[in-house]
């Protein structure tokens, strides 16, 4: 038998999943396979209008058997008998609610179909008014505030206000639901045959950020204030969970079935899940001072800070600071704007209306418009990098799937100011560009005002690897060198070497990195000029926002 060791890292993002299966010693990738979720492809289930984002759980569970085998496949028989550990990432807050015995409401016949029963997305922002409602008891009930280790602001993209939203607006849910789980935390529950609520091990990282758990108050929030929040949370705490675990630490043991279905040896090693942005950073290289943000449709802004120096500050507006969240021992800190390539997407989609509305009408085959699809953002990067930045009065705000960070409030929209008849295509993205990288400095600023050094910053996602435009302008808003990492899956990475932890082939986390990183590909260093002119017009992003917030929000 081969003495190298072999890992799997499988990261379950917005649209598919993708496994990455790494050589244990190294952090060489070896090879990979993505499965994109089929009924979420349909667009099955999901209604933009009303940010209604939901998964099925039958995607998951097909696109983990369909990615892991594809990238077996693609490697010498013997490392499937070598393989130790899989780690598993997820998008989050993304919970469901399950009968006792922790199955997922979808996977039984009478809720096959319901959305109301599936997994609720970390996009999903139906949950709105439950949020506010949290934000407001939480200050005025007179007891704890159990959202300030979350930054003081509850989001509705976590999970107390879908659960509440769901049980209020669905009555035969409402019944049927025993619990609610994190498919961060499902995943592993399945893969080890742990799926009792009241057995499987649940993410410190998910509960932490998201759930309002925490020790100093024993776990959950209390009865007394689920049950003042509304009365329909009465005993759902105590159907959930009190201990929480960091994903250094084994959910368990690959069970025989599962095994077979992966081609992969029973017993292997399954880590406590966590939420990609969190072990991607890992997977980045982050260290204490270092801000690793992964930059996709949106992004998650992770750092980590010892206990001695965050002492007992509390980072408000951020979306919370959780002990072992990211490194166990280290204060995970999470910060994200709720928009970022999904802005540049969204300007494309305009742009592209009259070709899929008249396209079949003027010829244009099916063909054209895919390529004009593919093209187009390129072609604006292009045209929006020659912009002289003297020639245009544009700024955008870029809340177009609400705030996230610094405080967040989803009921914010975006907005584009200063068009005038001389405003053209290229000009607008580029606004929209600058004001994705004014978000992110908003986010800096608010760790720097709460006394949280700041010494590099590291990129990953699709973004880095693809757009230097939109790269370089975060370096030059920035006024920071921002280095890009070299892998292209450094999240599935990240959930590789927390399997190689936890199987006990690292002793911790740093070990696992100081072995496994890739390394960067590229430095973007600030332009001097190009980051004092970006200084003026941040102020005038701010002076906007701040302008236009209260009308914003009641639009």
């Amino acid at each position: 038998m081969s003495e190298v060791k072999y890992v799997i890292g499988v990261d379950f993002g917005t649209d598919s999943a993708r496994a990455l299966v790494v050589n244990a010693e190294t952090g060489e990738e070896l090879a990979s396979d993505v499965a994109h979720y089929k009924r979420w492809s349909e667009g099955l289930y999901s209604d933009a209008a009303k940010n209604q984002f939901r998964h099925h759980p039958l995607d998951y569970l097909e696109s983990l058997e369909e990615c892991i085998t594809g990238a077996l496949k693609k490697l010498p028989a013997e490392v499937a008998e070598n393989v130790i550990g899989i780690g598993i990432d997820t998008t989050g807050s993304t919970p469901a609610p399950v009968d006792e015995n922790g199955t997922p409401l979808a996977l039984l016949d009478e809720f096959r179909d319901n959305p109301n029963a599936m997994f609720i997305l970390w996009k999903d922002h139906t949950a709105v008014q439950e949020a506010a409602e949290i934000n407001k008891l939480a200050k005025t009930w007179g007891g704890v505030d159990y959202t300030k280790y979350e930054g003081g602001v509850y989001s509705s993209e976590w999970f107390w206000a879908k659960i509440l939203h769901i049980l209020r607006v669905d009555e035969k849910v409402r019944q049927a639901a025993h619990s609610w789980v994190e498919v961060c935390d499902w995943i592993p529950a399945v893969l080890t045959g742990t799926t009792d609520p009241k057995v499987l091990k649940r993410s410190r990282c998910a509960a932490g950020h998201k759930a309002m758990w925490h020790p100093e108050w024993g776990g959950l929030p209390s009865e007394e204030f689920l049950v003042k929040l509304d009365p329909l949370l009465k005993g759902v705490r105590e159907r959930m969970f009190e201990e929480t675990y960091t994903s250094d630490e084994k959910a368990g043991e690959l069970t025989e079935e599962w095994a077979a279905r992966l081609g992969l040896p029973p017993g292997v090693a399954v880590a406590v899940g966590a939420f990609d942005a969190h072990m991607g950073a890992v997977g980045g290289g982050i260290r204490e001072h270092t801000l690793v943000k992964i930059m996709g449709t949106s992004t998650c802004d992770v750092m980590v800070a010892s206990k001695d120096e965050l002492g007992q500050t509390l980072v408000e507006g951020i979306c919370g600071q959780v002990d072992g969240s990211v490194i166990p021992g280290m204060i995970g800190l999470e910060a994200g704007q709720s928009a970022f390539g999904d802005v540049y997407a969204w300007f494309r989609n305009v742009l592209l209306w009259p070709w899929e509305t008249l396209g079949e009408e003027l010829g244009l085959g099916e063909e054209v418009l895919a390529k004009a699809k593919d093209r187009i953002l390129v072609k604006l990067t292009e045209e929006a990098a020659k912009v002289d930045p003297t020639t245009t009065t544009v700024v955008a705000l870029d809340w177009l799937n609400g705030r996230r960070t610094p405080f967040a409030d989803q009921e914010l929209k975006g907005a584009l100011v200063g068009l005038t008849l001389g405003t053209d295509a290229p000009r607008i993205f580029r606004a929209l560009v600058e004001a994705t990288a004014f978000g992110a400095k908003a986010i800096v600023d608010r760790f720097r005002e709460e006394g949280v050094e700041i010494k590099e910053v590291i990129a990953q996602g699709g973004i880095p690897g693809k757009n230097e435009f939109v790269m370089q302008v975060s370096a030059d808003v920035l006024g920071m060198p921002i280095k890009v990492v070299r892998s292209g899956q450094a999240v599935a990475l990240g959930a590789a070497m927390f399997g190689a932890v936890a199987a006990g082939h690292y002793a911790d986390v740093y070990a696992a990195q100081d072995a496994m990183l890739s390394g960067y590909s590229k430095v973007y260093q600030p332009d001097p000029e190009s980051s004092r002119r970006y200084g003026e017009l941040y102020k005038k992003y701010l002076e906007i926002g701040e302008l236009l917030a209260g009308t914003l929000r009641s639009l």
